[in-house]
């Protein structure tokens, strides 16, 4: 192997390559053997100049494989120096894939890759003097700030025929001319201004027209990417195979591209393929935005398909929590489906496989498979005659055959560079009932097996799944291509990775069977009924999957202080506000009448007018207050702004209070009161404000309510990649406090409402609330790192 990959090497050499690409290209056996293939055709294995071999490797790397008959006679332009710039090039790949394997028109092709055009060099220099006098201004202004793309571009666009080397050396020498020297100030980044203040003016406002802002990251489209359904003529993917066989070039031909279009009238379809063998996580939010997103976004659909093909893990409980979560993340499914609505035709499917000799029933063990996989061992049933394996997957399918004693195998590769290749299972035996299909069958297909299949009999356009899945893609269309189904376009994109938590369904049901949290809905967990239950808004959710994009780019993880800013962002805007203390403190107001009480307005939004009577609640005011534990000191400091002896704070809304006497416990160290008096004129400015809850009535205590404090469930960023991840839990991640106390108007709250509790965070009552006591979860804290520490 090592002497064929320096033989590859020395030949990559001789066309021009230089050292360091050809050592990288020979690491690839797929662009390695596509490289090797097409300098045959071009008839340079022994060598030809580096310009040539340049654009021979771009045929090599980019040529449109729907076009492949058209490659030869492309060669030939290149190596006749017909066609000798990239630029040429990339309108020779554009002709060829809209004319893909119809007849060459050898005038037009040529008219559109510029063949026999020849451009001067006064005609470049020409065309970049007038451009940099048109542009003298802006280029003068910014100097080698310059956007020399730009200048490039607008030569390209009048001579899209020219060297582009020359037109480069062209610019610069005229830059220089123009600018001279650089300057040190030319090397400095530039300084951002800040903003400058608006000065207030009491009368009148000048309204200023400023720029509009630019498109922050949750309005740029995420779904431009993706191709138009018209567009799937293309070929998807190269599947190389270890023996004889041609590489196969998945793509649809016109013939079935057209029927496709026919019956879908030309619109998107996507799908959504949850297993109903969970509840869903903040990683199938992702996963909901790009396919339903998309169909959307193209006036299409997206069928919410449950991939049902396990029926020992699966339940009606599951099936019924997916699609209330889908609603409630505000998306509509086209239409709901299950793998098992298709299992006759996946059967008839499989029948046809095995005629067509691309499936074979395996009766080796589940670990002989395993091993001989490890191996690339061809099984030894993998040769049994056709009419052989259709007898016996018949047996199977009638229930003649004990679970675990025969598979039904594709035939595809065992000695190919890719796992996923290596004769995957299409059916195994379970006498176990279907939660949807009934006791009707006895035998069961893989995902593998099913999944691309039914993509192809919904007519999904786009079928859409995280990075994970790329390594399948070969299995995905050998398998269609096998039985010439139609091809829906592929694309992979990145999983959504948070901090402080796991979305493995193994260890989330883990976590929830062996009771380390409280069931599938705990506020701990990102499932997005945890979630929903915590108080997190669904747009919450869709904007924080919008922000971070659907790129391929698979070696992050999402700090989750971005969620939580995102989860701020929504309920600053939606959560009145209210005061609750968790852990009360008594202050008895001493210069008080005992049975006064004063209703005090107090605001529900900061920035309510004052003479909006909606905007703002009744609290009472009475000689007898409670404030949070800690914001009383016994020893006061510079730095803190609560309450000590001797110290005076506002009470919000109320008036400041003075700590006169404090009142310990038995221990002479526990604080139990607070004797204070209180400025009823609020001549004291006191710059420490407390939030705090009266008593309604005298003697008679606040509203109590249970207030659940929710942190990170895990201790470390990544607790997946630890061993004993159990053991990363964190202990004070639900700290309960049953015996908060609230205002009054908060009595009428009922299960999802929402608040923001001053200066503690933001709220929503919980499902375990009853007539008797409010139960409030903690959704986040006010603090927002994110915001304050950059996106």
């Amino acid at each position: 192997m090592a002497v064929e990959s320096e033989k590859a090497v020395q030949i990559f050499l001789k066309i021009g390559l230089d050292e360091r690409t050809a050592k990288n290209t020979v690491a690839n056996n797929k662009v390695t053997k596509n490289l090797l293939t097409v300098i045959d055709e071009a008839g340079v294995a022994e060598g030809c100049e580096r310009a040539v071999g340049n654009l021979v490797y771009m045929v090599a790397t980019k040529f449109p494989a729907n076009a492949l008959v058209h490659r030869p006679v492309l060669l030939q332009y290149i190596v006749a120096l017909k066609i000798k710039t990239p630029a040429q090039l990339d309108a020779a790949f554009a002709f060829l894939s809209d004319t893909a394997s119809e007849t060459l028109k050898v005038e037009e092709f040529e008219e559109a890759c510029g063949v026999g055009i020849e451009v001067s060099l006064g005609d470049i220099e020409k065309t970049v003097n007038d451009i940099f006098e048109e542009h003298k201004n802006t280029i003068v202004e910014q100097r080698y700030r310059t956007n020399v793309g730009e200048l490039f571009g607008h030569v390209r666009k009048r001579l899209p025929w020219a060297d582009p080397k020359i037109v480069k050396q062209l610019i610069d020498t005229k830059l220089y001319a123009l600018l001279g020297e650089r300057t040190a100030a030319d090397n400095e980044k530039p300084v951002k201004k800040k903003k400058e203040k608006p000065v207030k003016v009491e009368e009148k406002k000048a309204v200023e027209e400023s720029p509009a802002p630019k498109p922050s990251e949750e309005d740029i489209n995420p779904y431009a990417v993706f191709p138009q359904p018209e567009e799937n003529f293309k070929v998807h993917t190269e599947v190389f195979f270890s023996d004889k066989r041609p590489v196969l070039r998945a793509c649809n031909s016109k013939k079935v591209l057209e029927k496709h279009l026919r019956e879908t009238g030309g619109k998107v379809l996507t799908r959504f393929p949850p297993e109903p063998n969970g509840y869903l996580h903040i990683g199938h939010a992702k996963a909901m935005f790009v396919d339903f997103g998309l169909a959307k976004e193209r006036n299409g659909g997206c069928y919410l398909r449950y991939d049902d093909t396990n029926p020992e893990a699966e339940k009606k409980e599951y099936i019924d929590h997916i699609k209330e979560i889908v609603n409630w993340m505000g998306w509509e499914p086209f239409k709901i489906t299950y793998t098992s609505d298709y299992f006759e035709e996946l059967y008839k499917l499989a029948v046809e496989l095995i005629r067509r000799g691309h499936a074979y029933v395996d009766e080796q063990t589940a670990d002989e498979i395993k091993e001989y996989r490890e191996q690339k061992k061809d099984s030894p049933y993998r040769d049994r005659p056709i009419e052989e394996s259709l007898k016996l997957f018949d047996d199977m399918k009638r229930g003649m055959i004990e679970e675990g004693k025969a598979t039904l195998r594709m035939k595809q590769d065992m000695q190919s560079d890719n796992f996923n290749m290596y004769d995957l299972i299409a059916y195994r035996i379970k006498f176990t009932p279907h939660p949807h299909a009934g006791d009707k069958w006895c035998i069961y297909p893989s995902y593998d097996y099913a999944h691309c299949i039914v993509d192809s009999l919904e007519n999904i356009t786009h079928s859409l799944c995280t990075l994970e899945f790329e390594t399948r893609r070969a299995s995905y269309y050998w398998l269609l291509d096998a039985l010439d189904l139609y091809q829906p376009f592929v694309w992979e994109y990145s999983r959504l990775n948070i901090t402080n938590t796991v979305m493995s369904k193994r260890k989330l049901n883990r976590l929830v069977t062996e009771k380390w949290v409280d069931g599938w809905d705990d506020p701990r967990l990102m499932t997005l009924s945890g979630l929903r239950r915590r108080g997190v808004t669904s747009s919450a959710i869709n904007a924080f999957v919008r922000g971070i994009g659907i790129t391929r780019s698979d070696c992050s993880i999402i700090r989750l202080d971005r969620l939580e800013h995102h989860i701020r962002e929504e309920l600053n805007k939606s959560a009145p506000r209210k005061m609750v203390v968790i852990n009360p403190l008594k202050v008895v107001i001493t210069n008080m009448e005992v049975g006064t009480v004063m209703d005090l307005d107090a605001k529900k939004w900061p920035d309510a007018q004052a003479d909006d009577l909606s905007s703002s609640y009744k609290v009472p005011f009475s000689n007898v207050v409670y404030i949070e534990h800690t914001d009383f000191r016994v020893k006061d400091s510079k730095d803190y702004y609560g309450l000590s002896p001797g110290k005076t704070v506002l009470l919000r809304y109320a008036f400041p209070i003075k700590c006169t006497d404090v009142i310990l416990g038995d221990d002479k160290e526990t604080v139990r009161e607070i004797r204070a008096e209180y400025d009823p004129l609020k001549k004291t400015k006191p710059k420490g404000v407390l939030h705090w809850v009266g008593e309604p009535s005298p003697g008679v205590e606040p509203l109590k309510v249970e207030v659940r404090l929710f942190d990170k469930l895990f201790l470390s960023e990544n607790p997946s990649e630890l061993d004993d991840w159990l053991g990363d839990l964190n202990p004070h991640s639900k700290v309960v406090m049953p015996c908060a106390y609230a205002v009054p108007t908060l009595h009428n709250a009922t299960v999802g409402d929402s608040f923001q509790f001053e200066r503690l965070g933001y709220f929503t009552v919980d499902k375990d609330s009853t007539s008797d006591k409010l139960v409030f979860n903690r959704t986040v804290t006010l603090r927002d790192s994110y915001a304050k520490g950059g996106r």
